[in-house]
């Protein structure tokens, strides 16, 4: 089951690390046919994560954007500034099988994925499998329910 709505495009964002996968990542969703609205960085020249990191995060919360996908070096950076934001659910995934688990179990509304650290091909199970994922429900949203700070 995709989570990807009807009209709405995907989120993308990273700095200068994670430039050349989001290149990689634009030609996968250009491929599919789905929509994106980049939020940079444009070049691979040194930048700072939280100033991309940040318009995502408001585009997702707004529905303007869904999900998002965030590429810094690490994935640290980006991704601990993603969370910031209260609607933000934001995963760190450089496996498959933590993509898969981040939108089954967390109903994760931003995939973040470490630049430096994985291989395009990599890069293209993780997107798939994250755009192709339902969250369960259940006892997950529960859990869901009690992230936001009170």
């Amino acid at each position: 089951m995709s989570i990807l709505k009807t009209n709405i495009s995907v989120g993308l964002a990273s700095d200068h690390a994670g430039y050349d996968m989001k290149q990689f990542v634009i030609q996968l969703l250009d491929k599919q046919g789905i929509s994106y609205k980049d939020f940079g960085c444009w070049s691979a020249e040194s930048c700072d994560y939280a100033d991309y990191a940040h318009p995502l995060a408001v585009a997702v919360e707004a529905g303007e954007c869904y999900p998002g996908i965030a590429i810094c070096g690490s994935g640290n950076g980006i991704n601990m500034t993603l969370n910031k934001h209260q609607g933000i659910r934001a995963a760190l995934c450089w496996t498959e099988e933590l993509g898969r688990l981040a939108r089954q179990h967390n109903d994760a509304n931003v995939l973040v994925m470490p630049g430096r650290f994985i291989s395009d091909e990599e890069a293209e199970k993780i997107v798939n499998v994250f755009l192709n994922t339902g969250f369960e429900g259940g006892r997950h949203q529960r859990r869901i329910d009690k992230i936001p700070a009170k």
